[in-house]
C-alpha cells in the first residue's frame, strides 16, 4: 500500500474512533447517534456545493449507501446503550475486515496476496481480542453483542457498496458530501420523531459543540477512507480503517476511564503486526 494512503487511512481511523467516544459523553447514545448524524449532514452542505454532483452511474449506490448507513447508525447506537465503548467498538469493528476482505474477492475480484490476507487476520484477530476483559469472553449481555455484529454486518455492506459507488462517481468528495446530506436528514428526522421536535432541539443547543466536534470528525474519516477506496483494493483499507481500535482502546482508558487489561495490550500488538503487513501489501 502506498505510503501516503497507508497514513492517511490511519488518520481516518483515529477520527473515527474519536466521534465514537463522544457517543459515550453526558447524553443517551441514541440521541447522541442522532445528533451528531443529523450535524454530519449539515457539515456536508458546503461540501455538497464545492463538490458538485457526483456522476449518474454512482446514484443506485449512494441511495444503498444511505439507507445502509442509517441502519448503522441505529444498531451501533443500540449497542452503546447498555455496552463499553472498549468492547462494543471491537466487536463491531472486528469481524468486518474479514468479511469485506472475502465479498471483494467475491464480487469484485480484488485480489490480495499473501500479506494483504495476512495483515486481515493478524487485524481481525487483534480486534477481537480487544474485547476480552482479564482473558474472559466480553462481560456485556447479549443485547448489546447482537447489535454489535449487526453493526458489523452493515460495515461489511456499505463499504463495498461505496467502494464501488466512489469509483463510478467521477468525484469521491461529492459522492460521500451527498452520502452524508442525505443519512443526516435522514437521521435527523428519526431523532425528532424518537424525541419530539420540542425536546430535541434544547438538547440540540445544549450540546451543539459535542455534536459540531462528532460530525466533522466522522465527515473527515470517511471522506479519507472513501478517497482511499478509490486508489488502493477496498478489502486492505477497510481492514487498515479498523486499526481505531487502537485509538478507542486509548481514549476509552484516558477519556472515559474504562479499564485496561493485559490482554488488550497483546491485542494492540497483533492489530500492530497486521498494519505492518497490510504496509507491504
Amino acid at each position: 500500500m502506498d505510503a501516503l494512503v497507508f497514513i492517511a487511512v490511519l488518520a481516518a481511523a483515529a477520527c473515527h474512533a474519536g466521534w465514537n467516544t463522544l457517543l459515550k459523553f453526558r447524553l443517551e447514545p441514541v440521541t447522541a447517534t442522532s445528533l451528531v448524524a443529523a450535524a454530519s449532514g449539515l457539515v456536508a452542505v458546503p461540501a455538497v456545493f464545492i463538490a458538485g454532483v457526483p456522476a449518474l452511474p454512482s446514484w443506485p449506490y449512494l441511495l444503498a449507501s444511505t439507507a445502509i448507513h442509517v441502519a448503522y447508525y441505529l444498531t451501533l447506537a443500540e449497542a452503546y446503550r447498555d455496552g463499553d465503548l472498549g468492547q462494543i467498538y471491537p466487536i463491531a469493528r472486528g469481524t468486518a475486515p474479514l468479511m469485506t476482505a472475502v465479498l471483494a474477492g467475491v464480487l469484485l475480484h480484488e485480489a490480495l496476496g499473501l500479506y494483504g490476507w495476512a495483515g486481515i487476520t493478524m487485524l481481525a484477530i487483534g480486534i477481537l481480542l480487544l474485547a476480552f476483559k482479564g482473558g474472559r469472553a466480553p462481560s456485556v449481555d447479549a443485547r448489546s453483542v447482537g447489535f454489535a455484529l449487526a453493526t458489523s454486518l452493515t460495515i461489511t455492506v456499505y463499504t463495498i457498496v461505496d467502494g464501488q459507488g466512489a469509483r463510478l462517481s467521477g468525484a469521491p468528495s461529492a459522492y460521500t458530501a451527498w452520502m452524508f446530506l442525505l443519512s443526516g436528514a435522514i437521521m435527523a428526522a428519526h431523532g425528532a420523531l424518537r424525541n419530539g421536535a420540542s425536546r430535541l432541539g434544547p438538547v440540540l443547543r445544549a450540546n451543539w459543540a459535542l455534536a459540531l466536534a462528532g460530525a466533522a470528525l466522522s465527515f473527515a474519516a470517511y471522506t479519507i477512507a472513501i478517497w482511499a477506496m478509490t486508489v488502493a483494493p477496498i478489502a486492505l483499507v477497510a481492514a487498515l480503517r479498523e486499526s481505531g481500535v487502537l485509538f478507542a482502546a486509548l481514549f476509552s482508558t484516558l477519556v472515559l476511564r474504562e479499564p485496561l487489561m493485559p490482554v488488550r495490550i497483546v491485542a494492540a500488538l497483533f492489530v500492530l503486526a497486521g498494519a505492518a503487513l497490510l504496509r507491504l501489501a
